[in-house]
C-alpha cells in the first residue's frame, strides 16, 4: 500500500497554483527578460557593498538581513511569472497564492536562505543547527512544517524581544525574534509575495529589495543635488516598526492580494505576543500594532506600507523634489527654500497612517553650507581644485569611530596573549568589510586617515606584545606589517561611483 494515500493532501490550489498556472499562460503577460536578480535587465550594476551588514551589523543573524537569491530555477520560475503579471497589470489582485508556499522546493529556499543567514532560537530553543544536521533531519523538519500548513494547523508562536544598543549609541532598541519555524514560512510567503509587490515599488525605494544597494541611494542623492536640490530634509520617523497600524497595514497588502490564507498568515504574525524576560520571568505582552524588527516579512511590509508616500512625493511633485528611502529611513530633496511645503505634505500623509516624524531628529539641511549624514555616509557640497561644486561623499565620523571601537577590541592588551595570525585575520576581515560598503564616492581621504590609524594601532599592540623598547616604527614600519604580518590596507583610490 502507498503510504503517501494516508497522507494529508493539500488544496487544489497547491503546488502550481491556479493562479500560476493560468497567468504563465496567458496571451497577454509580457514575456520580457526580466531576472530580479539580474542587474542587466533593470540597468542596475552588481554593487559589491554590505549594506546590512554595515547598517545593521547589531544582534547578528537576527536582524532584517534580507534573503538570498533562490538556488533553484523552479522558485526563480515562479517569481518571474507573478512579477510579470504583476507589472502588466497594475489593478490585479492574486488570489490563489497559498499552494505555493506549501510546494516544496519554495519551502526548502525559505529554510537555505535562513539557514544562511543564521540568528538565535526564539521562544522554543529551536536551533538551525539541529535542524539542519544532517540530510535526513532537514527532510523530516520540512515535511512535518509543510504537513502543518496543508492542514492549516500551523500557528505562529510568541516573538522573544531582546534590546540592543542603537548605532548611534543613544539607548536601546527592541529585536523580535521569531521561532526558526516561522521565520522558514515567512520566508516561503516573501518568496512568493516580494515579485508581486517588487512590480509596484518606486525607483528610489532601495532598502531589502532584490539588486537595490545603498550606494545606489547615494547615487540618487548626488544627482539631485547636482542639479539643484540641494535643500534636504533629513526625515526621522518615530518609532516606525513599532507604531506601523495592522489594520491600515493589512488594507495596504489588500491591494494587491486578496488570497485569504496569505493575508491569514500575515495578520497572525502581527499578532503574535511579545515575550521578554524580566529578572528570570517571563512577561507575555499583546502585540497590538507594529511589526517586529527581526521578522523576515517585516521589511517587505515595511516596504508595503510606506510605498504610496515614495509614489506621491516624487509623483506629481517629482519635478520639484526628490524622495530617496532606504527601509525607514529616508530625506527628501529640494531646491533651495522649497522644503517646507513638502514637509508639511509628509507629515499630513503620516498623521493619517498612524505614523509621525521624530520632531528631534528630523532637521532641514543646505548642503551647500552644512553636511547631511544618511546610511552611515556624510554628503556636502564642496568645490574642486578647478573650482568647481561637486557633492563629496565619504564614510561619516560616526562610521569611522564604529570601525576604531571594533578593530580596537580585537587588538587590545587582553588579546596580547593569542597568536598574532588569529588577531591580524579578525582585524582584516573587519576591515574589509567596512572598506566593502564605505568604498564609494570620495573615500581617498577617509581610507588614508584609516590606514594610518590602523598601522599605528596594531604597531603599539605588536611593541606592547613583544615588550619592545625603543621607537615603535623602528620595530615595526609599515612594509613589515603588510609582508610579515598581513595586515590589510584600504584601497587607496576613491571610488567615483559603484551604484
Amino acid at each position: 500500500m502507498n503510504s503517501k494515500q494516508n497522507e494529508p493532501q493539500p488544496p487544489a490550489q497547491a503546488g502550481q497554483s491556479r493562479e500560476a498556472g493560468r497567468v504563465a499562460g496567458e496571451v497577454g503577460v509580457r514575456r520580457s527578460s526580466v531576472d530580479l536578480w539580474d542587474s542587466t535587465t533593470h540597468g542596475e550594476p552588481r554593487a559589491g557593498t554590505c549594506s546590512n551588514a554595515c547598517k545593521r551589523s547589531e544582534g547578528g543573524g537576527d536582524g532584517p538581513q534580507g534573503l538570498t537569491t533562490p538556488k533553484t530555477n523552479k522558485v526563480r520560475k515562479l517569481q518571474l511569472t507573478l512579477y510579470r503579471k504583476a507589472k502588466a497589470e497594475p489593478q490585479y489582485r492574486f488570489w490563489s497564492l497559498y499552494g505555493e508556499v506549501l510546494r516544496q522546493d519554495v519551502l526548502a529556499a525559505a529554510l537555505d536562505a535562513v539557514a544562511e543567514n543564521g540568528g538565535a532560537p526564539g521562544v522554543d530553543g529551536e536551533r538551525l543547527e539541529t535542524i539542519t544536521a544532517t540530510a535526513q533531519a532537514r527532510e523530516q523538519w520540512l515535511e512535518a512544517l509543510r504537513g502543518e500548513l496543508i492542514t492549516k494547523s500551523y500557528r505562529p508562536k510568541p516573538v522573544r524581544r531582546v534590546w540592543i544598543a542603537k548605532r548611534s549609541g543613544e539607548g536601546e532598541r527592541p529585536l523580535g525574534i521569531p521561532t526558526v519555524r516561522d521565520r522558514v514560512v515567512q520566508a516561503a510567503v516573501y518568496l512568493v509575495l516580494m515579485p508581486i509587490y517588487e512590480a509596484d515599488f518606486h525607483d528610489q525605494s532601495y532598502g531589502f529589495r532584490p539588486q537595490r544597494r545603498a550606494h545606489q541611494a547615494m547615487e540618487a542623492i548626488r544627482e539631485s543635488v547636482r542639479t539643484g536640490r540641494v535643500e534636504v530634509l533629513d526625515a526621522d520617523l518615530s518609532k516606525f516598526f513599532d507604531n506601523i497600524p495592522h489594520r491600515e497595514l493589512m488594507k495596504e497588502a489588500a491591494r494587491r492580494v486578496s488570497d485569504g490564507s496569505i493575508l491569514a498568515l500575515i495578520k497572525a504574525w502581527l499578532r503574535a505576543p511579545i515575550v521578554e524576560e524580566e529578572a528570570g520571568r517571563r512577561k507575555v505582552t499583546p502585540n497590538r500594532q507594529g511589526t517586529p524588527q527581526g521578522g523576515v516579512i517585516s521589511p517587505l511590509l515595511a516596504n508595503i506600507y510606506l510605498n504610496p508616500l515614495d509614489h506621491q512625493i516624487n509623483g506629481s511633485e517629482g519635478q520639484r523634489h526628490r524622495m530617496v528611502r532606504y527601509a525607514d529611513d529616508f530625506v527628501v530633496l529640494s531646491p533651495a527654500g522649497q522644503s517646507a511645503q513638502v514637509r508639511q505634505q509628509i507629515e499630513g500623509w503620516l498623521a493619517g497612517k498612524g505614523l509621525a516624524l521624530h520632531a528631534g531628529k528630523t532637521r532641514t539641511v543646505n548642503v551647500t553650507r552644512e553636511a547631511m549624514s544618511f546610511l552611515g555616509f556624510t554628503l556636502q557640497v564642496r568645490r574642486s581644485r578647478n573650482g568647481r561644486s561637486y557633492p563629496h561623499v565619504e564614510a561619516s565620523g560616526a562610521s569611522c569611530r564604529e570601525l576604531r571601537e571594533k578593530v580596537g577590541r580585537l587588538l587590545h592588551p587582553r588579546t596580547q596573549g593569542r597568536a598574532i595570525a588569529e588577531v591580524v585575520g579578525k582585524v582584516n576581515r573587519a576591515v574589509r568589510g567596512w572598506s566593502g560598503y564605505f568604498h564609494y564616492g570620495n573615500s581617498a581621504g577617509v581610507f588614508s586617515r584609516v590606514n594610518h590609524w590602523l598601522r599605528n594601532r596594531l604597531r603599539r599592540w605588536l611593541w606592547r606584545k613583544h615588550d619592545c623598547r625603543g621607537g615603535l616604527h623602528k620595530h615595526y614600519p609599515n612594509e613589515q606589517l603588510a609582508t610579515r604580518y598581513g595586515l590589510w590596507s584600504l584601497p587607496r583610490q576613491a571610488a567615483w561611483s559603484t551604484a
